[in-house]
């Protein structure tokens, strides 16, 4: 199965916020959301996308020393997730597999950014 994780970014410029990835088509599509991640029916966070990262980077934990995202990433969550649907740039509904998130969850493209949310 893909992998799933959720980063908690400290990072010195942007602030706390929390980085969404998901293996699509061999690398983590990304994320960023603002606030912690939904885990319950209701509640919708607004990700905006990011650079599509490498696989290995779903392990990485550290401090990223130079440039924008400068600061500490911790793992928030991880594990699998099995990819319900798939319309790029519009909708992708997954049901997660992790430690704090489980379910299905549905991200869907809007004139703002994403919503995350869980059904």
């Amino acid at each position: 199965m893909p992998v799933y994780v959720i980063h908690e970014h400290h990072a010195k410029k942007a602030g706390l916020h929390y980085d969404l990835r998901i293996e699509i088509d061999g690398v983590l599509k990304s994320w960023a959301m603002r606030k912690e991640p939904p885990t319950i029916k209701g509640v919708k966070r607004l990700c905006i996308p990011q650079p599509d990262h490498e696989l290995s980077y779903a392990d990485f934990e550290g401090e990223i020393i130079e440039g924008y995202g400068a600061g500490i990433v911790k793992i928030w969550d991880r594990g699998e997730y099995k990819l319900l649907e798939y319309e790029p740039d519009k909708k992708i509904v997954i049901y997660i597999n992790g430690s704090k998130l489980n379910g299905r969850y549905v991200l869907v493209n809007t004139t703002r950014g994403w919503l995350f949310f869980k059904t």
